[in-house]
C-alpha cells in the first residue's frame, strides 16, 4: 500500500524527537515557528500554522483535516523502538519490519470495518494476552493509532490530557469496534520526556481531566482507580493511577 501517511505531531523537541528511527517514512509535523530547529538536525518534516499547536488535540486534529492520504497514522515523537511478543520471546521490530505491520494493520482493519485500529500500551508479557492477539472493544492512546479516513470524529480540546480515552470512546460509541494488536507494543520516554505535554501536565491536572473524561462518559465505564488507604496512624496522602480503567459495555473479545 502506497496510500499510507505517517506523522508525529511534535513540540517544543528538536533535538530529543526519535521516532522516525524506528519506521521508516515517518514525518514531524511542527509549527513555523519552530521548524527552523528541527530542519537543523534534517528531520523529514510537515510545517503546519503556529495557530494549530497550542494542545495534543488541537495538532491531532490539523493532522486528521490534513492528511494527504486515506490511510494515516499518527504516532508520539518519542518511541525508541516498536516490539512483538512470539511466544514467550519479545522481539525488538526493525523500521522496515514496521513499516509491513502497519501495512497489515491497514489491510486487517479494512477487511474487519474498523476505522480506528492501533496496538498494545504495554510491553509486558501479562498485557499480551497471547490466546487474544487481537481484540475489539479496548481503547487506544495516543503514542500510535490508525485511522481509515474520513472520519467524522475529531479530539476535544477540553481534554488535552485524556483526548486519546475520550477519541477511543467516541468511535466505539459510533462504530462500535477498534481494532487493537495486542502482541505489538511501542516503547516510548512519555512522561520522562522534556517538551510536548510535559511542559503543562501535573498529578492535578491530570486528576481534574479523568474527572471530566469521567462526568462526560459515566463511572460504569471511566473508573478512576485510587491507591489503597494509608494504615492507622500514617498520614493520609492522595495518590491514584494517572491513566483511568476503561471498561465499554460492549460484548465480544
Amino acid at each position: 500500500m502506497n496510500n499510507i501517511t505517517i506523522l508525529s505531531p511534535s513540540w517544543k523537541r528538536a533535538k530529543t524527537a526519535c521516532t522516525h528511527k524506528a519506521v521508516n517514512n515517518l514525518r514531524y509535523v511542527v509549527c513555523e515557528a519552530q521548524a527552523d530547529d528541527y530542519a537543523k538536525r534534517k528531520l523529514p518534516l510537515l510545517v503546519c500554522p503556529d495557530s494549530a499547536q497550542g494542545s495534543t488535540s488541537r495538532i491531532r486534529n490539523w493532522i486528521l483535516d490534513n492528511s494527504p492520504t486515506e490511510n494515516l497514522v499518527i504516532t508520539d515523537d518519542d518511541i525508541s523502538s516498536f516490539g512483538r511478543w512470539d511466544g514467550n520471546t519479545k522481539n525488538r521490530m526493525k523500521p522496515e519490519e514496521v513499516n509491513d505491520f502497519i501495512e497489515s494493520g491497514f489491510l486487517l482493519a479494512e477487511e474487519w470495518g474498523c476505522r480506528y485500529w492501533g496496538m498494545n500500551l504495554l510491553p509486558d508479557k501479562g498485557m499480551c494476552h497471547e490466546f487474544r492477539p487481537f481484540s475489539l472493544h479496548n481503547a487506544i492512546l495516543g503514542p500510535f493509532g490508525g485511522f481509515r479516513l474520513p472520519l467524522p470524529i475529531r479530539y476535544p480540546e477540553n481534554l488535552p490530557l485524556k483526548e486519546d480515552y475520550d477519541f477511543s470512546l467516541q468511535v466505539l460509541n459510533k462504530y462500535r469496534r477498534i481494532l487493537r494488536f495486542n502482541y505489538v507494543h511501542y516503547n516510548a520516554a512519555q512522561h520522562t520526556n522534556l517538551g510536548g505535554c510535559a511542559d503543562f501536565r501535573n498529578i492535578q491536572q491530570e486528576l481534574e481531566q479523568a474527572r471530566l473524561l469521567q462526568k462526560r462518559w459515566g463511572p460504569e465505564i471511566v473508573k478512576i482507580e485510587y491507591g489503597d488507604k494509608k494504615k492507622k496512624g500514617q498520614k493520609k496522602e492522595a495518590h491514584y493511577d494517572i491513566n483511568p480503567l476503561i471498561r465499554v459495555p460492549i460484548g465480544g473479545i
